[in-house]
C-alpha cells in the first residue's frame, strides 16, 4: 500500500508549483486506479495546517476548500486513514534510534512509525529526511 506524505498533496493542491501538475496527476492516477491507498493523520493536520496559513501562501486555501480537497481522496472505497496503532511507541522507539533524530525528524519518524505498523510498503514524499528510516520505502512521484 502506498501511503501519501504532506508535501506531495500540497503540491497537487497549490497550482503555483513547479512540480503541481506531476503531483497531481500521479495522486489521481493513484486513486483512480483502484489499488489500496493510505493518507497518514499526521499528513492530513499537517496538510490543512500549511495551506490555510495566511504566512505560506496568499491567499491562503479556506480551511473548508483544503478538507473538501481531502474528501476528494478520503471518501475513496480505496482509501484508508492511519494513525497510531498500540504497536506505535515501540516501532517509533526503534525508529529514534538513528543518529541525529532530533527536532522535526522526530515528525517524520511519528509519520513512518504509523506507515510501517500499518503495512505501508511505499511513502510518496519529496523530504530526503525520510532516508533515516530505510525500513521504509520512499519514492518522489515527481522525479522520474
Amino acid at each position: 500500500m502506498i501511503a501519501i506524505d504532506t508535501n506531495i498533496l500540497v503540491y497537487a493542491h497549490r497550482p503555483h508549483f513547479d512540480a503541481h501538475a506531476r503531483c497531481r496527476s500521479a495522486v489521481e492516477e493513484l486513486v483512480q486506479s483502484g489499488a489500496r491507498f493510505a493518507l497518514p493523520w499526521p499528513c492530513l493536520h499537517e496538510f490543512i495546517g500549511v495551506v490555510s496559513n495566511s504566512r505560506v501562501f496568499s491567499p491562503p486555501t479556506a480551511v473548508d476548500e483544503a478538507i473538501a480537497f481531502l474528501n476528494d481522496f478520503a471518501e475513496r472505497p480505496n482509501c484508508t486513514i492511519i494513525g497510531e496503532t498500540n504497536q506505535h511507541l515501540g516501532i517509533l522507539a526503534a525508529l529514534m534510534r538513528a543518529p541525529g533524530l532530533v527536532g522535526p525528524r522526530v515528525h517524520d519518524a511519528r509519520i513512518a512509525a504509523i506507515c510501517l505498523s500499518h503495512g505501508v510498503t511505499e511513502l510518496w514524499s519529496a523530504d530526503r529526511d525520510f532516508s533515516y528510516f530505510p525500513r521504509l520505502r520512499t519514492r518522489n512521484p515527481v522525479v522520474t
